[in-house]
């Protein structure tokens, strides 16, 4: 238990860190949108270019890996909508935030740290090979059904529905550096020296600043909303989507370096992006925002527990 505790707690230290200096004032509130601007369309973005520009996709591909991980994330966001909609009487627009809280976990700011802390570097191959589709999916999923249950009866033509579709997704900085990197890497580009050593500096600020700035936005929410339907979100993201993903990868006899990186990201709250997606429609908010502050915090005893019961 002590050696999982020195894995994780590093992580929500420096969470909590970020969270305290905005609660005490001395990290301005506008501070820390500038932080995350920083972080959210440059830092990570270079993040996962280099990342995804560098990886061997014919090694860390694994179809069974991919299978695993999104089977839960699709399972997830057709029960979240589902109870949504079934068990507490929400509108469709509603219905489709709360389902796409509960598919969008925190693969980047929660799950690479996780891994990398409880496994090594070089065990976060199969996180970046989750995430290079990780928004494009969800972002398609999400947009999709968003854009749908709105667009009934305004007569969209399937070309005019398809490019607003594509217009929101690829407004998405972390979408166009996932892209970035998957062309240069098929295209074999070599990335010059000078530009590899500028994106290395980026890199390295890009974890640690990210974790502290999200600790001063979930100071902003607040638990707010109805409690059943927040339960019943963290539910669906802290144990349903990684116990499917388990589940699947044990059947599947997924290796065990891409079973940990698959269980960790699956185990992982809901991001920063749940609350910006259901902000986007101006839908669930408050559900949305306090389901991101909760399940961040129960996250701390959920990722001990599956860290604890992977190989």
């Amino acid at each position: 238990m002590a050696a999982l505790l020195e894995v994780i707690l590093p992580v929500f230290l420096v969470i909590g860190a970020g969270y305290a200096a905005v609660w005490r004032g001395v990290f301005a509130d506008s501070a820390v949108d500038g932080l995350m601007i920083f972080t959210q369309r440059f830092a990570i973005p270079c993040l996962l270019f280099r990342a995804l520009a560098e990886l061997d996709l014919g090694l860390h591909l694994d179809i069974r890996l991919l299978v695993s991980f999104y089977a839960g994330s699709a399972a997830s966001f057709a029960v979240g909508l589902a109870g949504a909609r079934a068990l507490f009487r929400r509108p469709w627009p509603d219905a489709v935030a709360i389902g796409f809280a509960c598919m969008f976990c925190n693969t980047v700011l929660l799950g690479l740290p996780l891994t990398e802390r409880a496994y090594g570097t070089e065990a976060m191959a199969g996180n970046y090979a989750i995430i290079a589709f990780h928004a494009p999916f969800g972002y398609a999923v999400g947009i999709t059904a968003m854009e749908t249950v709105r667009a009934q009866g305004m007569g969209l033509s399937p070309g005019a529905f398809g490019a607003k579709v594509l217009r929101a997704m690829f407004s998405n900085a972390l979408i166009l550096g996932i892209a970035a990197g998957f062309a240069v890497n098929l295209l074999a580009i070599p990335l010059p020296g000078p530009l590899t050593d500028a994106l290395d500096l980026m890199i390295r600020a890009a974890i640690p600043a990210a974790l502290f700035g999200l600790g001063g936005v979930l100071y902003r929410y607040r638990p707010e909303g109805d409690l059943r339907q927040i339960g019943f979100m963290l539910v669906v993201t802290l144990l349903m989507h990684p116990t499917v993903t388990f589940g699947l990868g044990s059947a599947l006899a997924l290796p065990t370096e891409g079973l940990r990186s698959a269980v960790v990201t699956a185990a992982m709250p809901a991001g920063v992006n749940a609350y910006i997606f259901a902000n986007m429609y101006g839908v669930a908010r408050r559900v949305a925002a306090s389901t991101v502050l909760m399940g961040t915090g129960a996250s701390l005893l959920t990722a001990w527990f599956w860290l604890a019961v992977l190989p």
